[in-house]
């Protein structure tokens, strides 16, 4: 048996987010198909974490195991050949039996999209949230800071299923920053993990500081502004020690 780590590129505009759902296009049931196919039967696998409907990849990393003993290289190219052009193997090796990517992932890194110009191409419209509306961006800037360091994150988390268990919603932020680019601010987190929805409530929240309808910028909110829309938000990367 070989237990094989990949990563894995995606537009999520046509997926309900990465976790299987029963007669809905995902990206996890999508490669436990293609990756049965080669199999010739049914294989699991596991992501480093849920993305949410409609929420991009530069590198998601899955992990499964096969008896097949097809070369990697022939492998990667094998699923290629069988997924849509929108997802994408970039990778694949051979890592350890009881690889994880959910349980041995030590810091993941996302980015958020949002375009300031007046008119938003088509072509880049699928791929950031269009405000073009006047934002004190100084404000935001400071905010994004504020995020960085161990916090309990409840008031930015959606309501999960997990939530029954009482697990602890504490994140730890490595980095929090937003920065100007032309026509643009992209806003980029790094953390030891994240709560569902929490990215796009801190984008939310950020903008609501923007707008000028956050009083206290020197601590954390007590609250998340308006979910940001899932078209801003890619996950950049996913760490693991040696």
């Amino acid at each position: 048996m070989r237990r094989i780590k990949v990563r894995v590129a995606y537009d999520g505009g046509e997926f309900y987010g990465w976790q299987v759902q029963p007669s809905l296009p995902t990206v996890q049931g999508l490669l436990e198909q293609v990756v049965g196919e080669i199999e010739g039967k049914a294989v699991e696998v596991a992501g480093s974490g849920r993305t949410d409907a409609g929420v991009h990849a530069l590198a998601q990393v899955a992990a499964f195991t096969l008896e097949n003993p097809i070369p990697l290289t022939n492998l990667r190219r094998a699923i290629n050949r069988l997924l849509p052009p929108t997802v994408r193997i970039l990778s694949a090796e051979e890592v350890h039996p009881d690889f994880h990517p959910r349980f041995e992932a030590q810091a993941k890194t996302y980015e958020y999209r949002m375009l300031r110009e007046e008119v938003c191409s088509p072509f880049e419209w699928p791929y950031v949230h269009h405000y073009p509306y006047p934002l004190e961006e100084d404000r935001m800037i400071r905010l994004a800071a504020v995020f960085t360091g161990s916090h309990d994150f409840s008031a930015f988390a959606a309501a999960d299923e997990s939530d029954t268990a009482g697990k602890s919603k504490v994140r730890t932020i490595f980095s929090s920053v937003l920065e100007r680019e032309p026509g643009r601010l992209i806003y980029r987190v790094r953390g030891s993990g994240f709560l569902k929805h929490m990215v796009r409530n801190l984008v939310g929240t950020l903008l609501e500081a923007g707008k000028g309808n956050l009083a206290e910028l020197e601590t954390l909110p007590p609250k998340s502004g308006p979910t940001a829309p899932a078209k801003g938000l890619f996950l950049v990367e996913v760490e693991y020690g040696e």
